[in-house]
């Protein structure tokens, strides 16, 4: 039987215990704590230990939700891990959280790659999946460890990232509008060279050249990354409101990706919301791309910043250049 609505049953998240703040990275780059603070909002940030990877982090945080949700790994039979930097470049790294959590062999593991908007495209994809009557619960994973590909030299990246992993659960139910209730996703693919890691792909395969280079580390052009996500955040969440018949009003909480504060600023502005109704943590994690979202929403779940017949907007954007946007009833 196809169930009525697809809701979240559990959140979960994980952060490392390494804190790289402002004055550390004014040691490495040069930058200070007012520059960063002034143009990004970002205080410090998690970074993952050496021997800790992309899934041990989504293994802890999928573990958190399931026990928030009251589920055992047993009950899972779809796992989705949205990620930039998994383990291997095969097999996928939901494979590898699968084997950690001993989630049974008949479940769907699968990774989603659309970098910070990952786990809005993930929540999509399981929510379908699960409203086609063919799985009945998901577990759904942002998971990052993006200190593996910065260069440490690059101040207009590696002030902004961060480590982390945040994880959701998700079932079915036969209550009607709970849940999520709508979602829109896009991308602009002319984009692809604003954000993005030049090398390591079947296009440029790794050579000593490249590694040399630093093609293996991301590339950002900061300006124009930061005009899109103005953009890409107003439209999905203009657009989204709009399909649902609502208005901005209506939003008791917005989960946005936690980028930079001075996009969240103007997402408010657009909305006429005020800042008080965004919940906000990029000031202790920074940026942790597809982990971002789903961090900050069991944070403020955790915190009671959502509550039993709520609505809350999660918006991102991320390299593709992608975009989304979701709007969950509690």
């Amino acid at each position: 039987m196809r169930p009525v609505s697809t809701v979240i049953l559990g959140t979960g998240s994980y952060a490392p215990s390494r804190v790289l703040t402002n004055a550390d990275l004014a040691k490495q780059v040069d930058t200070s704590e007012e520059w960063i603070v002034s143009r990004t909002g970002i205080r410090e940030r998690r970074m993952a230990a050496a021997d800790e990877s992309t899934s041990d982090m989504a293994a802890k945080a999928g573990a958190k939700a399931l026990e928030d949700a009251g589920l055992a790994a047993a009950d899972i039979d779809l796992l989705i891990v949205a990620t930039v930097t998994p383990d291997l470049v095969m097999p996928a790294c939901a494979c590898i959280v699968q084997r950690k959590l001993a989630i049974p062999h008949h479940a769907a593991c699968f990774d989603l790659n659309a970098a910070c908007s990952g786990f809005i495209y993930a929540l999509d994809t399981a929510c379908a999946m699960i409203s086609s009557g063919r799985y009945k619960h998901a577990l759904v994973i942002g998971a990052e460890k993006f200190s593996a590909i910065l260069d440490w030299k690059d101040r207009s990246t590696c002030i902004l990232f961060g480590d982390g992993a945040g994880a959701t659960v998700i079932g079915g139910s036969e209550t009607p509008n709970i849940g999520l209730l709508a979602t829109k996703l896009g991308a602009y693919g002319e984009s692809v060279d604003l954000l993005y890691i030049p090398a390591g792909g079947s296009d440029q395969p790794a050579t000593p050249a490249s590694i040399a280079a630093g093609d293996h580390c991301v590339k950002m052009k900061g300006k124009e990354v930061f005009k899109f996500a103005v953009r890409a955040m107003e439209e999905a969440a203009r657009d989204i409101l709009e399909q649902e018949g609502l208005t901005a009003d209506h939003i008791d909480c917005v989960i946005p990706h936690q980028a930079n504060l001075r996009i969240i600023e103007a997402i408010s502005q657009y909305l006429k919301l005020p800042m008080d109704r965004f919940f906000i943590n990029l000031d202790r994690y920074g940026n942790t791309s597809a982990a971002s979202v789903p961090i900050a929403l069991d944070e403020a779940r955790r915190a009671g910043r959502i509550k039993r017949g709520d609505l809350t907007l999660m918006v991102a954007f991320g390299a593709g250049l992608t975009y989304g946007s979701a709007l969950i009833r509690w």
